[in-house]
C-alpha cells in the first residue's frame, strides 16, 4: 500500500480491482482545516480509458509491482502492437491504448523495456526522444535567424516544425512525449585506417 501523497508517474495501481498505470500527479498542499488533495491522470489498462480522480494525501492505495523484461518490437497488426521477449523469443501482444501517442515512435527492431502483471503487457517505456530520419521537407537554408522554423515530415509520416538548416534525410531527435524537435543528429564520420 502507498500514500496518495507518494504517487508518482509510471506508478501501477488496483483501484476497485482494475489496474491503472499513473500518467501523471499533482498534488496541492491544504490550508488550515482544508486537507491537501492529489489529483491524479489514470489510464485503464484494459480499456485504455483515462480517468481523474482526486484522493486525500493519506489515503491508501494498492501499488502493483511489475516485472521489466527487454522485448523487440516486431510489427503492428490493426490496434496491436507485437513484442518478442528476448530471452526465450515468446511474442506479447500490446494494445494501442497502452502505448499512447508513442505508436509513432516504434520501429521494428527497437528494443524496449516492456512492463508486465501477471504475465499482461501495463506498458512500454519509450526513451525521452528517439532518432528518426528526415524524409522531406523544404531544402535547407543557413539564414541568420535561430529562431525561423519550417515544416518536414519524417520517415513515420509526423510532421514537425525543424530549423531551417535540417535538409531531407537528415536524422533528428524527437521528444517522444512532445513530438517535437531536439536537435540534429550529428553523423560520426568513419576514418579508414
Amino acid at each position: 500500500m502507498v500514500n496518495a501523497s507518494e504517487l508518482h508517474q509510471g506508478m501501477c495501481l488496483r483501484i476497485e480491482g482494475q489496474i491503472f498505470k499513473v500518467l501523471e500527479v499533482d498534488a496541492k498542499a491544504g490550508a488550515g482545516k482544508m486537507g491537501g488533495v492529489v489529483k491524479a491522470k489514470l489510464i485503464n489498462i484494459k480499456t485504455g480509458r483515462s480517468w481523474e480522480p482526486h484522493f486525500r494525501p493519506q489515503e491508501k492505495l494498492e501499488e502493483l509491482e511489475l516485472e521489466h523484461r527487454p522485448m523487440e518490437f516486431l510489427y503492428s497488426e490493426g490496434d496491436t502492437y507485437t513484442f518478442m521477449n528476448l530471452d526465450t523469443y515468446e511474442q506479447v501482444g500490446v494494445p494501442k491504448a497502452i502505448l499512447g501517442g508513442a505508436f509513432q515512435f516504434l520501429q521494428p527492431g527497437m528494443e524496449l523495456p516492456v512492463e508486465l502483471f501477471g504475465g499482461d503487457p501495463i506498458s512500454v517505456v519509450f526513451p525521452d526522444t528517439v532518432e528518426i530520419r528526415v524524409s522531406s521537407t523544404a531544402p535547407p537554408s543557413h539564414s541568420q535567424q535561430d529562431s525561423a522554423w519550417k515544416q518536414a515530415t519524417l520517415e513515420n509520416g509526423l510532421t514537425v516544425l525543424v530549423p531551417l538548416f535540417i535538409a531531407p534525410g537528415e536524422m533528428v531527435r524527437i521528444g517522444v512525449n512532445s513530438g517535437r524537435y531536439v536537435e540534429r543528429v550529428r553523423m560520426e564520420r568513419k576514418h579508414s585506417a
